[in-house]
């Protein structure tokens, strides 16, 4: 469309709202013969553009990085525990089922799967590497069901742990460390040790590697060992007894209601623990350090939206004739505020949705941007060799634009207020002394 019929369409529009809009808009979109007020307008916009856009984009990295860290952390822990007070959980097979046959009505959300598990500490020596670990008893099986580390597999299957046969899963960087590949022979030191005549030795027993995972999370892929649920069981003496059962939902974030809910139906003797409480330090502070990077990146479009200061107060002296004329045709002091808040609303609103605008479309094409940047100037954000992550990842919440884009548009507001107010008590004859 071209440049006149758009005049000519905002002029029919106009027609038919207020005239306190209407001169408003005209002050907006027309060229003015102060050249300067129209520059500062212009960086005004462009400030607000920008600032709203750097928010959404950093607000969905931060989002996209935790929502990986999440899943790769509950890729390996789960969902919910329950343990025992005690040392170990006797006669778990029947609470298992007891979970498992829990109605949907019970709990806030499914449970997907039940599955126990043996955790304990030891010690790895290969040729000369040693390596302290947690050592962690699965049945294959059942732990497909809780976790994805059968999905993780850098080499072999979860399933090559069989009982009996004294198999172990390694992780990557644990592997790694102790340089042993699949097929290779562990030892593995477990501290409770036996009394013999020639005095306290601890329990010493030979693994064969059968399979190593990696789910890019270094606490895991460097300290965690996996072997079968009644070679754990044998190798710590724990008869019968397991260290818990591992639970998870359909839902993991309502974990800490279901939580609650298990520990009334299943009585004060049990422990339920959930992911929330287990990881609580690491997403608190995620959770913090993206509400620093909200109050950081907000203060940009604060200083942008207040240079809408600077223009109506420019706009208000260049316009102090028109002022006048108007305000001698009739127009009242609320009226003359009206047209310099709208003014200074629609330098505001055109800023802040050009920035949301671009700042959706950059965030939902970050893993293409980024990638063509590294290409074009060759750099390279994240190093797949420091970081585990070494794609950026970005998940748009449509929570945080509305957020965004209405402190924007807010503080746009605020800003119009003084010089408004300043226009409304200007006196007529004053301004036309001069003119």
């Amino acid at each position: 469309m071209k440049p006149h019929a758009l005049s000519r369409l905002a002029d029919a529009l106009g027609q038919r709202l207020p005239y306190e809009f209407w001169i408003g808009w005209r002050y907006t979109r027309t060229k003015r013969n102060n050249h300067f007020i129209s520059f500062i307008s212009l960086t005004s916009m462009v400030g607000i553009a920008l600032g709203v856009m750097a928010l959404i984009v950093v607000l969905s990295v931060m989002n996209g990085f935790q929502d990986e860290l999440r899943k790769r952390i509950l890729g390996v822990a789960s969902h919910l525990e329950v343990r025992s007070y005690s040392l170990g959980l006797a006669d778990w097979q029947p609470l298992q089922q007891q979970i498992r046959a829990l109605p949907q009505s019970a709990v806030s959300s499914p449970i997907q799967g039940v599955a126990p598990y043996i955790m304990a500490q030891g010690m790895l020596t290969y040729d000369q590497a040693v390596q302290g670990v947690l050592v962690r008893g699965v049945l294959p099986a059942e732990e497909a069901r809780v976790s994805d580390l059968s999905g993780q597999m850098k080499a072999g299957r979860l399933g090559d742990l069989k009982a009996g046969e004294f198999n172990m899963v390694l992780g990557a960087d644990l592997a790694l460390a102790l340089g042993a590949r699949v097929g290779d022979k562990v030892v593995l030191m477990a501290p409770q040790g036996q009394v013999t005549p020639a005095g306290m030795v601890p329990r010493i027993k030979q693994f064969t590697v059968t399979g190593i995972f990696q789910v890019g999370m270094y606490e895991y892929d460097a300290g965690l060992a996996l072997i079968h649920l009644d070679d754990a069981a044998k190798l710590y003496r724990l008869g019968d007894q397991v260290s818990g059962l591992r639970l998870k939902l359909a839902d993991l974030f309502r974990a800490d209601q279901v939580s609650r809910e298990l520990a009334a139906l299943l009585g004060p003797s049990l422990l339920v623990t959930d992911w929330t409480q287990q990881h609580a330090n690491f997403f608190k502070a995620i959770q913090l350090e993206k509400r620093v990077m909200f109050i950081i990146l907000a203060l940009i479009v604060a200083v942008a939206a207040f240079n809408i200061v600077s223009t109506l107060v420019m706009a208000v002296t260049d316009k102090r004739a028109d002022i006048a004329i108007l305000r001698t045709m009739g127009a009242t002091p609320q009226a003359i505020r009206k047209m310099f808040v709208v003014q200074g609303a629609m330098i505001g609103i055109i800023g802040t949705l050009s920035g949301a605008v671009l700042g959706v479309l950059l965030a939902l094409n970050i893993e293409t941007v980024v990638p063509w940047i590294e290409h074009t100037f060759n750099v390279q954000f994240l190093a797949k060799d420091v970081y585990y992550i070494s794609d950026l990842p970005s998940k748009l919440l449509w929570s945080d634009v509305t957020a965004i884009v209405g402190l924007s548009v807010l503080l746009s507001l605020l800003a119009t207020l003084y010089p408004s107010a300043r226009a409304s008590r200007m006196n007529p004859a004053e301004a036309l002394r001069y003119e």
